[in-house]
């Protein structure tokens, strides 16, 4: 096994979980904060060949060990509790060779344990695993360490002591102007960037460096601000929420995940070319000193020259996507910074069109990172995405569909490749705007890459997403990256196994890999704690601390890229090339986008789940038209296998008789994800009246569905005109719809108002491509100007996303000025 400079002994969560934290007027309450000192240095617990997750396992979620063993035949295991009492038991799998690791293996599973507790321990063949917990409230602390990591990466404002966990690691204002400090509130440009200066302070530093990079600092916001967004859709966001975090701003209500993102959506606004300066609307590529700074410099006391380097297409479309999520995440809480972020988002946007080709070289690497790009096409992609979801603006819509990134497959996402984190926005973000069966393709796209890294997990002794020759620069970061994928997939599909898939990446994280070590600092027997910083750098000056916990290790690197890890770790298997120590920078850095995406699963894994329901009815199209005297299908399907063998049965449950759908479908534990076609048909009748039903799909041990019908009456229409109304997406009492108005007369309409009633109780929120107004349950919607003219034959499509209880019938007839439309 590599060497692992052995680490000290702090709690498996070294910082204590904050609930219910409060500000107190004029400074923090002394009895609302609890930050724990910093352990004082012990022996490191030895390894061992039991290799578990080492803060532990979710009761509902996967529970399996791997054994580095080179027996050939099954060995016995025993789980015991903390008294020492065995609560269950069984034999280990044999896997054998592991390629990553170079060494051979056996699983355990131990998920038919349902008990919770702590202190439990896990024996195999003599040899005993670290201690763990099984808790609903694992990954509670883990959610804010590796989101107080950000707080005390900030640059332009004082850490204080009682946020960041003890006074080793307050320190003062850094780069404010304030000597020896040369920047970051009046900073110069590099020769030939420009010639005038710029206020840019703030953000927070990248790395293990003082530099400040747009092209990452992109990347890291959005998969902050897209953990809250995900949260708020699936009603996890309390836990995300208003003073829940160490930060100075908890308590002005708007949700402290969104404060701390905050802080970097200011600087990447700052770092935006002004207008009347050439390539205004652009934005710097980065921002770092002239030189690279010793190890160990404490961030005030940088004397180096502060400068900024010339705009780069990549950064100004960083600064696009990012602004353009900030302006419809923030507008619920401060309308005004959300309308900034869209400003400097369309600015943005247009100045990269202008401006396609202005890359950032690789030989740009004195004093900071290079952060070279070669290929803008993803950037573009995603930018344009974000823009779509936002605005759902048609400028938007053809840079999306006309990107080569559209029918790609989602590929892995870094700073530098982002066309995934598009395809993620286009099938989640309600309001989007694209074509049912184009965001049903992309959700296909995001599960298939979701069932890739499942394949790749399930070949290996320590499960994890990353091949045998994935083990690059950042490769945890590939893990946290990936597994964002299948939580992902999880969402779109209530698939347990993606669930699954996302957690044990966290498993192999925390101490079940190669090296019996959690890449977590503070989480874990065994921990890294000398990443390499610049001021957490304890191993080079025992005055300075440890990274504080949450701080997340670039993990293993088979490349071997710094002089360290080409001493140390000449020989290792792809999944040991790693050390903790503070010279292996291409092996234990820290980085912001780094941490970010352990932020966001760790959210993912915290978020409690009760007991596992019946699987639920799966209907779509959720609301379908039916022309009278024909039919259309519907598939029905169940979000997850069922125990046994269920019956769903199809009927009418209200309204017009003259639609039907009956049917009696069966679903076996074998054959449950197949859609099984029903046809909705309208009988043929003489009046003129378009009429709609609500039909419901349900049976003994299944979550029933209704879906809704409209007849497309042919008789007559008072209007050249005709409408059809899809339901996009449909989630507890919400709902996205698509309403599109063609004109079938031979005349073109100049301007024209849309009218319609609900039945129910649908209240309208927001909508985008037309001004919808609503009194009591009649809805009226105008043109948006841009799409006032329609000429024979052209239609013009609008969406809304409402609330609603009960069911949700489409309206009965839409009105065109007053007359009826077909």
């Amino acid at each position: 096994m590599p060497p692992v400079t052995p680490a000290r002994g702090v709690p498996r969560r070294a910082a204590a979980l904050l609930t219910g934290l409060a500000l107190a007027a004029g400074g923090l309450s002394t009895t609302a904060l609890t930050v724990p000192a910093a352990a004082a240095p012990t022996a490191a617990a030895a390894d061992t060949p039991v290799r578990v997750n080492q803060l532990g396992y979710l009761p509902d979620g996967p529970k399996r060990a791997t054994v580095a063993s080179a027996a050939t035949a099954p060995l016995g295991w025993q789980l015991r509790d903390a008294a020492g009492a065995v609560v269950a038991s069984g034999t280990t799998a044999v896997r054998g060779a592991d390629q990553a690791s170079g060494q051979s293996t056996h699983l355990v599973d131990f998920g038919a344990y349902t008990g919770t507790g702590t202190g439990y321990t896990l024996g195999v063949d003599g040899r005993t695993s670290h201690p763990f917990d099984i808790s609903p409230s694992l990954y509670d602390a883990l959610r804010a360490d590796s989101m107080s990591f950000f707080y005390q990466q900030r640059s332009g404002i004082p850490i204080d002591a009682a946020l960041a966990g003890g006074s080793a690691y307050a320190r003062p204002a850094a780069h404010l102007g304030i000597a020896p400090n040369k920047g970051d509130s009046d900073v110069p440009c590099r020769a030939g960037a420009c010639d005038y200066r710029v206020d840019a302070r703030g953000g927070w530093y990248d790395a293990g460096d003082h530099g400040k990079y747009v092209v990452n600092g992109g990347i890291s916001v959005w998969e902050m601000v897209n953990s809250f967004e995900r949260a708020r859709r699936t009603g996890g966001d309390t836990a995300l929420g208003d003073s829940t975090l160490r930060v100075p701003e908890r308590g002005n209500g708007t949700p402290d995940v969104l404060d701390e993102a905050r802080w970097e959506l200011e600087f990447l606004l700052r770092m935006q070319v002004p207008a009347g300066k050439p390539m205004a609307g652009m934005a710097f590529h980065k921002l770092h000193d002239a030189q690279w700074t010793a190890l160990p410099t404490r961030p005030d006391l940088d004397a180096e020259q502060r400068e900024l380097h010339k705009p780069s297409t990549a950064a100004t479309l960083n600064l696009a996507a990012s602004a353009a999520q900030c302006a419809r995440v923030y507008a619920p809480y401060d309308s005004a910074f959300a309308a900034r972020c869209l400003d400097a988002a369309r600015r943005a946007w247009t100045a990269a069109e202008a401006n396609p080709g202005v890359l950032a070289p690789a030989s740009d690497n004195t004093g900071g990172g290079a952060y070279e790009d070669a290929d803008v096409s993803d950037e573009f992609y995603w930018a344009a995405a974000e823009l779509l979801a936002t605005t759902g603006e048609s400028r938007y819509r053809d840079a999306v569909t006309s990107s080569p990134h559209h029918t790609r497959p989602a590929d892995g996402f870094w700073w530098g490749g982002t066309a995934t984190l598009g395809r993620i926005t286009l099938a989640t973000v309600p309001g989007a705007g694209l074509p049912a069966d184009d965001l049903a393709r992309l959700r296909r796209l995001l599960t298939t890459a979701a069932d890739g890294h499942l394949s790749t997990m399930a070949g290996q002794g320590y499960p994890v997403p990353l091949p045998a020759t994935g083990y690059a620069w950042g490769s945890n970061s590939s893990v946290t990256n990936n597994a964002m994928v299948m939580a992902v997939a999880y969402e779109l599909t209530g698939l347990q196994r993606y669930r699954a898939g996302a957690l044990e990446s966290l498993d192999y994280l925390l101490g079940r890999n190669a090296l019996d070590l959690s890449y977590v600092t503070g989480h874990g027997e065994r921990h890294s704690e000398n990443q390499h910083h610049r001021f957490w750098a304890h191993q080079n000056d025992a005055s300075l601390p440890h990274p504080p916990a949450g701080s997340f290790a670039g993990g293993p690197n088979a490349a071997l890229e710094d002089p360290v890890a080409r001493e140390k770790l000449q020989g290792c298997a792809p999944a040991a090339c790693y050390t903790d120590d503070i010279g292996s920078y291409s092996t234990n850095e820290v980085a912001i986008n780094w941490n970010a995406s352990l932020a966001w699963l760790a959210a993912f894994a915290a978020e409690r789940r009760g007991a596992p329901a019946a699987p639920a009815v799966q209907v779509a199209p959720a609301a379908v038209t039916v022309p009278e005297g024909g039919s259309v299908p519907v598939g029905v399907r169940l979000s997850a296998a069922p125990a046994r063998d269920v019956t769903v049965t199809v009927a009418r449950g209200s309204g017009d008789p003259d639609l039907t759908a009956v049917a009696t479908l069966v679903f076996t534990p074998a054959d449950w994800a197949t859609a099984q076609p029903v046809a909705v048909s309208a009988a043929q009748d003489a009046d003129a009246s378009p009429g709609s039903a609500t039909f419901t799909a349900g049976g003994p041990g299944v979550q029933p569905a209704t879906f809704t019908a409209t007849e497309a009456d042919d008789d007559a229409a008072g209007a050249s005109c005709t409408v059809a109304y899809r339901i996009d997406n449909a989630w507890g009492n919400g709902f996205t719809a698509t309403v599109s108005l063609r004109n079938t007369g031979t005349t073109p309409l100049s301007g024209w108002t849309l009218g319609w009633s609900f039945a129910g109780d649908q209240r309208i929120g927001n909508a985008w491509n037309a001004a919808v107004s609503q009194s009591g349950s009649t809805v009226t919607a105008r043109d948006a100007g841009w799409n006032a003219t329609l000429e024979p034959g052209a239609s013009a499509s609008f969406g809304f996303q409402a609330t609603y209880s009960g069911t949700n019938a489409p309206p009965a007839r839409f009105t065109l000025g007053g007359s009826v439309c077909s």
